[in-house]
């Protein structure tokens, strides 16, 4: 029973990976054969930020069972985290990759932390109460960073809350303006340090689900009094997961950040949480490949749809309504696993 279990762990990894590298890799084909449209293109770097975004919220969400309506706050934080790294390393880092990783990190290591921070009074919460203190600390966040402005020059950082009061010595830069946001931002993202920020993620939630405390993780989601009779310390367990989740989070939102010359703290708002929740819901709970493949359809749906003009978002809509009720259909569910079954019966007679 294990190794049938373990075998389907493995074999759901391997599809998850085999089908961003196949993506990655159809995309660079028809991008070079220009068979794909600047617009398209120009998508695939946010695809790939949500999808490292809805991964870590599937996380919290499918894998520990804890409602979190606060990820987009933690794509701000990483992303303004990243903001401030790359400008003050601009000078100091040749090279764009090198920046972009020790950007990226920054983000993911600030949001990781905050969501550590947060995770001590917050997860004394549940369900709707805890979705509720969610979605407060996201809104706290960008009222924060549309009232923060920040400024580097020869002399270091420059802080001022509220009202701008920086006098920056010559050749001083503004990193973070109010309510403008960052503007004059490197774009040193690629669509390519994209796929590997995805890869690297799953690569870190798979392994985390299929450890010892992945295993400990989803035994408190299932029964949490169960799992602390047999030892398990359940609040250590639920912080683990969110922390796991902020960071990628942050990571997501600092490869967000360095695609665009400048983004406004608005950005990050009540709605763009939600979205990333609908990827998570529609994909499957816990299911990284649906997620995968939520993420890239609704994210590029709007781009498809453009042509529609004002009726794209009504058909954008329709077409979500009608997604949810099929997937959700127990007629549905069961042909799905019948098709699995026969393609593991198949590949099982192809080994024999």
């Amino acid at each position: 029973m294990m190794k049938k279990i373990m075998k389907q762990k493995i074999s759901s990894r391997m599809l998850s990976l085999s089908l961003v590298i196949i993506a990655f890799v159809i995309v660079t084909v028809m991008r070079s054969t220009g068979n794909l449209s600047r617009q398209l293109f120009s998508l695939m770097v946010p695809i790939c930020c949500y999808t490292v975004a809805a991964i870590g919220l599937n996380m919290n969400v499918g894998i520990s069972g804890e409602l979190n309506l606060g990820q987009a706050g933690f794509m701000s934080i990483g992303g303004f985290s990243a903001a401030i790294a790359a400008a003050i390393l601009k000078n100091t880092v040749n090279s764009e990759a090198l920046l972009l990783i020790i950007a990226i990190i920054a983000g993911a290591l600030m949001a990781g932390f905050l969501g550590w921070l947060i995770s001590i009074p917050v997860l004394k919460l549940k369900g709707d109460y805890l979705a509720i203190v969610t979605l407060a600390f996201g809104q706290i966040i960008m009222s924060i960073l549309n009232n923060l402005y920040i400024g580097f020059d020869s002399t270091g950082l420059h802080f001022s809350f509220a009202t701008n009061t920086l006098k920056l010595a010559e050749g001083g830069k503004m990193i973070i303006s109010g309510p403008m946001g960052v503007a004059g931002n490197q774009t040193i993202s690629s669509f390519t340090a994209g796929i590997v920020l995805v890869v690297v993620s799953l690569l870190i939630v798979y392994n985390l689900i299929q450890s010892r405390t992945g295993r400990a993780i989803m035994a408190c989601r299932d029964n949490r009094i169960a799992a602390e009779t047999v030892g398990i310390r359940a609040s250590k367990m639920k912080t683990i997961s969110f922390v796991v989740s902020s960071a990628l989070a942050g990571a997501a939102g600092a490869l967000y950040m360095m695609n665009y010359s400048s983004v406004a703290a608005s950005k990050f708002d009540f709605n763009t949480s939600i979205l990333i929740l609908v990827y998570v819901v529609l994909g499957g709970l816990g299911n990284m490949t649906g997620t995968i493949i939520a993420t890239a359809l609704l994210v590029a749906l709007p781009e498809m749809l453009r042509f529609l003009s004002s009726y794209r978002m009504l058909i954008y809509a329709i077409v979500l309504i009608v997604i949810m009720i099929v997937t959700n259909n127990s007629k549905t569910r069961e042909l799905m696993v019948g098709i699995k079954r026969r393609i593991r019966r198949k590949g099982a007679k192809e080994n024999a």
